[in-house]
């Protein structure tokens, strides 16, 4: 059995009774690169450049073992660095493929598979505000809800797609088509 058979198994064990999948679907497998990046990249290869001169100055200078605290002060900001830096896309897409969309008759169901498997949903007569993201290529992002403030805490999506609070449809192929049905489906 295929990996995408048996996550689409799985999210028909997540129906309820009398609930039928009009659509499902999964992201894009790749790297995204937002427009929030302009912003991050060059943000993220500053914080990491600076944690590894920090750490190479620290651990390279002629010191004694009671510096080994001031030592390893510095690791936590190299491992944040290298993390937004490089590993946040990776981790982002080896979550992503873990992912399998629905739009229902009832509800929106986002479902995560892995060693504990989770799902989110939002029931369709209730959606939230709905914020379409279209490319030129037809695919994007729908957002069911507002996304948290920059300054609440709750928003480390802006870093990591995957980690956002806001469900979200995260880059599926024909975008307008899912967004025109959830449409159709809250006017009934």
């Amino acid at each position: 059995m295929s990996k995408g058979k048996k996550l689409r198994d799985d999210l028909q064990r997540a129906l309820l009774p009398d609930e039928r999948v009009l659509w499902s679907g999964e992201p894009y497998r790749g790297l995204i690169f937002r427009p929030i990046e302009a912003f991050l990249i060059p943000f993220s290869l500053l914080w990491a450049g600076f944690a590894v001169f920090w750490n190479f100055s620290v651990w390279s200078a002629d010191q004694d073992a009671a510096a080994l605290p001031f030592k390893l002060f510095g690791l936590p900001f190299l491992v944040v660095g290298l993390y937004v830096t490089f590993g946040r896309f990776f981790i982002d897409v080896w979550l992503r493929r873990r992912l399998q969309y629905a739009v229902t008759n009832r509800r929106i169901l986002i479902y995560k598979k892995g060693g504990t498997a989770t799902s989110k949903s939002v029931d369709i007569r209730h959606l939230p505000s709905i914020e379409l993201s279209e490319r030129s290529d037809g695919s994007g992002s729908i957002r069911f809800g507002q996304p948290a403030s920059l300054f609440s805490g709750q928003n480390f999506g802006l870093w990591q797609p995957t980690f956002d609070a806001t469900a979200q449809f995260l880059r599926i192929p024909n975008v307008r088509f899912v967004y025109e049905l959830i449409h159709k489906q809250t006017e009934r």
